[in-house]
C-alpha cells in the first residue's frame, strides 16, 4: 500500500510512465520469460498487476489518468486511489489518497510546488495536429521530437536521454516527470525484422525498452526519492475474435499491466 497523501504532500518527485498499447498478457509473459530484468527488479514481487483501463485508446485513457482515474483491479474491492480531484462534500476519500483542489492532477501538482514535464511519444503528444496538443497543454513543459515516435526503432533511448537531462535541469525542484513510451505502440514489427505487428513483436518491443527504463529509474533515484508509476494506457488486439487495433472494449484492449512503487 502506498500512502500517496504523505508521499506527494512531502514533495517527493513522481515518475509516471505509460507503455503505450502494452497488453497485460504480453507484459506478464515477457517478464516471466526473464526478458525484462530491469523492470522485474522494480515491480512489487517481480510481477505486473493486472488492471482494467478507463480508456480504450490513448487520448481518453490519459485524460482519465490525469483526472485521478488510474487503471483498476479486476475485482469489486479496490485499494485507495493514488490521487483524486477534490470530490463533493458528501463523498469520503481514503486518507492515503492525495487530493488536489484543481480540475486535473497537473494543475494540482503545480499548486503544491511541482514542475510538470512531459516527454511525449505517440502522436497524441506531438503537437503535429491540433488534437496532438490536448495532452501536452496540460503540462508546464512538454518535449517531443520525431525520434521519440514508435517508427524509430531506438525511440526509448532517445526519450530516456531527454528525461534524464530534464531531471538534472530540475534537480532542485519537486518534479512530475511523465514519459509516454512509444516503442510498444505499432509499428513494432521492426523489432523482429518484420513489417507485421503481432503479440511477439510487442513482446520484443517491451524487451527493448527494459534496459533504457532501468537506466531512467537508476539515474533518477541516485539523488532523491521518487514515486514511480508504470502502466499501459490500453492494449492492442492482434486478430483475437477477429479484432485488430484499439478503441474497442475487448479484453486484449481493456487488460493492462500496472505497478506503483516508492523508491
Amino acid at each position: 500500500m502506498i500512502n500517496a497523501a504523505d508521499i506527494i504532500g512531502s514533495g517527493t518527485s513522481i515518475l509516471f510512465v505509460t507503455l503505450d498499447s502494452l497488453r497485460y498478457d504480453v507484459a506478464r509473459a515477457t517478464t516471466h520469460a526473464g526478458r525484462t530484468p530491469h523492470l522485474a527488479k522494480l515491480l512489487p514481487g517481480g510481477q505486473w498487476e493486472e488492471r482494467r483501463t478507463p480508456g480504450t485508446f490513448t487520448l481518453p485513457a490519459h485524460v482519465a489518468f490525469f483526472s485521478g482515474f488510474l487503471p483498476k483491479l479486476p475485482q469489486p474491492e479496490q485499494p485507495p486511489r493514488l490521487w483524486e480531484c477534490r470530490p463533493p462534500a458528501f463523498k469520503d476519500v481514503d486518507p492515503d489518497t492525495f487530493v488536489f483542489d484543481a480540475p486535473n492532477l497537473l494543475v494540482g501538482l503545480v499548486q503544491h510546488g511541482y514542475r510538470t514535464v512531459c516527454v511525449g511519444g505517440v502522436t497524441y503528444f506531438s503537437r503535429e495536429i491540433p488534437l496532438g496538443s490536448v495532452l501536452p497543454d496540460l503540462f508546464e513543459e512538454d518535449h517531443w521530437r520525431p525520434e521519440f515516435c514508435s517508427a524509430e526503432p531506438d525511440s526509448t533511448r532517445h526519450q530516456v536521454d531527454e528525461a534524464l537531462g530534464l531531471a538534472q535541469k530540475y534537480e532542485e525542484r519537486s518534479l512530475f516527470l511523465f514519459v509516454n513510451v512509444s516503442a510498444t505502440h505499432v509499428p513494432h514489427g521492426h523489432y523482429l525484422g518484420d513489417s507485421v505487428n503481432s503479440w511477439a513483436s510487442q513482446s520484443a518491443a517491451l524487451a527493448y525498452t527494459d534496459e533504457h527504463l532501468g537506466r531512467l529509474v537508476a539515474g533518477l533515484t541516485r539523488t532523491k526519492r521518487w514515486l514511480v508509476i508504470l502502466c499501459a494506457d490500453h492494449g492492442d488486439a492482434f486478430g483475437e475474435d477477429g479484432y485488430h487495433g484499439r478503441g474497442i472494449a475487448h479484453p486484449t484492449v481493456m487488460n493492462v499491466p500496472f505497478a506503483a512503487v516508492h523508491l
